[in-house]
This record gives C-alpha cells, structure tokens and sequence, in this order.
C-alpha cells in the first residue's frame, strides 16, 4: 500500500509524520510526503497515485484540509482518505461532517495505522480497528471504535522515519536545528494544555501508563543517526518537561556530552527544577530553557490554568538559570477567563523581575475537549465556532471579552514591555487605543524576529561560529528585509517566496512565524 502525507509547509519539521511513517513501512508498505503551497501538487497527487491518503490537521485548520481532501477526491475518488491530528482526536465528529473522508485516527497511531493497511492490502474488514472511526462507503454509517492503550515501549517504536519530511522538503533536511522527543504524555493536569484531555477523556488512561520516556541511548542514537545523514548543528528538544526524570536527567547530562556534544536548547518544569539540574544541563551543552510562567496571579496560573506552581519556584529556576549562564525563555498565556487586565500587567512585571531574555507569549485558546473550554463558558464568556478559531494563536482571541481588544494589544506589545520597562507607564493607556492595533502588530513582528536574531547568534556562539554575518543586527536586518521583499513578490511568485520565507522561519520557538 502507497500512502501519501499531504501537510503544509511549518517552521518546523512534523514529528508525528515521522514516527507514522516509520510504522508503515516496518508493516512493510510506502510512504511519501507533498507540502503545500506547490502549484503542481494535484499533479504530483495523481503521479504518485496513493492508495491511502492521510492529513493531520489543528483546529482553526480543519476547514483548509477538508476542502483539500475534496479535490484531491476529484482527482482520485476511490483513494482512502484519513483525517488525524489534535482536531479529529477532540472533534471526531468532523468525520459525519465531512463528505468524502474516509476516516479519522484518534491519538497515537503507529500500531493502529499498521493494522488498517495490512488489513486493506489483504482486502479483508478493517472496520473494527481501534482508534478509527469509519465512515461505511456504501450506506455513509459512521463507526465508531474505541481506543487502544498508548504505546508503552518508546524505544520499540523504532528511531522516527524523517526521510518522508526530508526528502519532500528540503528546507527540513538544510535546516542546522533539528527537533526532537524523548518522552510522551505529561503527568500535569494543566487545563489549556491537550495532554489532560487525552489522558482522561479519549484515553481513560493513568500517569503511570500515559506517561513514557524513551531511553537515554535510544535518544541518542538517534540524533547520530540523524547526524550522520543529515545537516545538524543544533538540537532542539521539543518535550514539555525535559526534566521530567531525575534519574534520566543524570544520565543524559552524563551521556550526550560524550557520545553527540551539540548544543541543545529545552523546556523545564518550575516545580520539577533543582539548582543542579540547571548546572548538569549547562555542562552538557544546554545554552537556552525556557520555563513556563504562564500568569503571575496565583488564582489564573494554579486555580483557573491548573499549573501547581508557586512563584517561588518559577522565581528560584528563572534565578538559577540566569546565574548559571543559560538563555532564559519564558512561556506566558494571556487572556485566560477571570483575568484582570492588572493580572495581566502582573504577568509582564513577573518577567520583568526574572529578566527573561526571550519572553515568549500567546493568546489562551479554549481548544475543543479541553477542560479550560468548559471553564470559559461556565463564566459566562461566548467562545468562537470551531471553524471560527483562528489558525495562529498569537494573533487573536477565540473568546469574545468585553476588553478583548486590550488583551490582543497587550499580547503584541508584550516582549518589548518586558525587555524596556521603561516603557510600563505608558503601556495602559496605549492598549485601549483599538486604531493601534496594526502599528502594535508591527512592532511585535519586528522584535519577535530582534530576538529570534539574538538567539541565532547565541546558536552560532554555541557551535563556534563567528563574523559579521552572526552579529544580532546583521542577521535582523536580514531577516526583516528579505520578509519584507518576499511579501511584496509573494503574489507573483507565490511558491518560491513561501519556500524562501518558511527557510528564515525554521527554528523559530513555539512554530512561531513571526513576520507572518
């Protein structure tokens, strides 16, 4: 069986496709990969004349790969069509929803996406596999399956298959910063994040079972593997708690040094960090850890957003971090329901406090299935349609507050508050004018990409590059020049400027495109 990954083109390489990709060809069939936007694609669709074609897809992008499965059906109407990702796993109703798709995955589907195409190779019923739900091509019925177990061996699931992104996008394969995972599930129970919602509500699962790290020496062969075939320079670990194990933390800082010594950058948990964690990981090669603030109300971060962290804490590791020598990132949330425009305030003054150097913040989404969702209508605030959501999450609000547009002002105007102080006092007045709102949208895409330069320079330091071309300014100007050009040419020359722009993207922190 030929299965083909269409997905569009991300600042950063999909993880999920690889792991899949892996599967399905230790089951012993074939994959390929095609990014949007290619103006040949429905072309290269039927060249490669897949058997099962697969998207994965986020809410607020629903919409986009259901009008893509419609054509690519008009030109291959008997190929199988699969919809997985975050939105079909929370939202499967989208499969009644959705004429022509043939199925949706829920969760993880390594073992599940296996079984499906040995079953539809061998022409026998495939309707009971675990963790789809199908639609039935003659009477349309929808049938419903229930959920496996997570996988509980990591390691067994074999090093992920990252030929299917590289070979179909090169901007992936060149890029000096490659990502990766060492574990699954998260034992929080923070009620913006997914991993409650699929813990409980799809997976009916425990911490003990939902929660997995792969092995050290399985991590690191991996990235050697990667090394060895492919262009890195930088590793970037993409796990919401890097130090989640103590035990697995001191082997790693022990083994990665010896066996890889690249550079790295991670994501730390405030009520998991000790001193010596941040002094193990800055002898092992970490030269950035960002850690998740969130809000500085004690009510919105522990009671509404669900964190079980203190102040102290977040505090105390920003501290170590910062006297131990290592690039502080922080990761804020903005416009959570119950939120004082002054609880919001007290979020930049917390990071001001810390003297984050790379604050990094979003815009709350009540994402479907997710408990923050019910929280925000039971406070009586209107939440979008699903299809209303929007697709970048640093852009705008899906909850219709009164002083929504303060919110959205606040957020863009953010990073420049916290690295300028100076500029507190003038910050209320400024987010109540709505006419602004282009001119803050401007002034965050500029400093976003001020400090995407310094951290490209504090990469270069790390792997020992020097010259003009790595000093911040340099690289800024760069960056905000050439984006400036390729939105200009973008019309008519619509695919190579994607292609050019989405290259000064990779490595960006959060999948953010800043300029976009």
């Amino acid at each position: 069986m030929k299965v083909l990954f269409i997905n569009e083109y991300l600042p950063q390489e999909m993880l999920g496709v690889m792991w899949l990709s892996r599967a399905i060809k230790d089951a012993g069939h074939e994959t390929k990969g095609l990014f949007l936007p290619d103006k040949e694609w429905i072309e290269k669709v039927k060249e490669y004349n897949p058997d099962v074609v697969a998207y994965s897809t986020t809410t607020g992008m629903q919409q986009y790969f259901v009008d893509l499965n419609r054509k690519v059906k008009d030109v291959l109407p008997d190929v199988f069509s699969i919809m997985g990702g975050p939105h079909p796993t929370y939202v499967p109703e989208i499969l009644e929803e959705t004429p022509g798709l043939d199925a949706i995955c829920r969760g993880e589907g390594e073992e599940a996406f296996g079984e499906l195409l040995n079953l539809l190779a061998a022409g026998e019923d495939y309707t009971k596999v675990e963790n789809f739900w199908f639609r039935d091509r003659e009477t349309g019925e929808i049938l419903v399956n229930g959920q496996r177990p997570p996988a509980t061996d990591l390691d067994a699931l074999g090093i992920p298959d990252r030929s299917v992104i590289y070979d179909a996008g090169s901007v992936y394969r060149d890029s000096d910063r490659k990502v990766f995972v060492t574990q699954r599930g998260c034992p929080m129970n923070c009620s913006f994040c997914f991993h409650h919602a699929l813990k409980k509500k799809v997976y009916s699962s425990t911490n003990a079972k939902y929660v997995r790290k792969r092995s050290v020496d399985h991590v690191i062969a991996e990235i050697k593997d990667v090394r060895d075939k492919y262009n890195l320079k930088f590793v970037h670990f993409l796990d919401d708690i890097f130090n989640l194990s103590g035990k697995w933390l001191d082997e790693f800082c022990e083994k990665y040094p010896k066996e890889v010594g690249l550079p790295f950058d991670c994501i730390l948990m405030a009520n998991m960090t000790k001193e010596r964690h941040i002094v193990q990981l800055k002898k092992a090669g970490c030269v950035y850890a960002r850690i998740a603030f969130e809000a500085a109300s004690d009510y919105i971060r522990n009671a509404v957003f669900r964190k079980n962290t203190t102040l102290k804490q977040l505090e105390d590791s920003a501290g170590w971090i910062k006297k131990h020598g290592i690039r502080l990132g922080s990761l804020n949330m903005l416009g959570g329901p119950g939120a004082s425009m002054e609880d919001e305030f007290d979020t930049v003054r917390l990071n001001i406090r810390c003297k984050v150097d790379h604050p990094l913040v979003s815009i709350m989404q009540p994402y479907p299935m997710f408990d923050i969702e019910d929280m925000t209508k039971e406070m009586g605030y209107a939440v979008a349609a699903y299809d209303d959501f929007p697709v970048k999450f640093n852009r705008t609000s899906s909850i219709e507050y009164d002083n929504k547009h303060e919110i959205e002002n606040l957020h863009k105007l953010f990073p420049i508050l916290v690295r300028y102080p100076w500029l507190m006092p003038l910050a209320k007045p400024a987010i109540k004018v709505h006419f602004l709102a282009p001119l803050y949208l401007v002034m965050y895409m500029l400093y976003s990409e001020w400090m995407v330069s310094e951290q490209a320079k504090l990469y270069a330091h790390a792997q020992g590059l020097s010259g003009p071309r790595y000093w911040t300014i340099i690289d800024f100007i760069r960056r905000v020049t050439t984006k400036g050009l390729l939105r200009v040419y973008e019309v008519v020359f619509g695919r190579v400027a994607r292609r050019m722009a989405l290259r000064l993207q990779m490595g960006d922190e959060r999948v953010m495109a800043h300029m976009d």
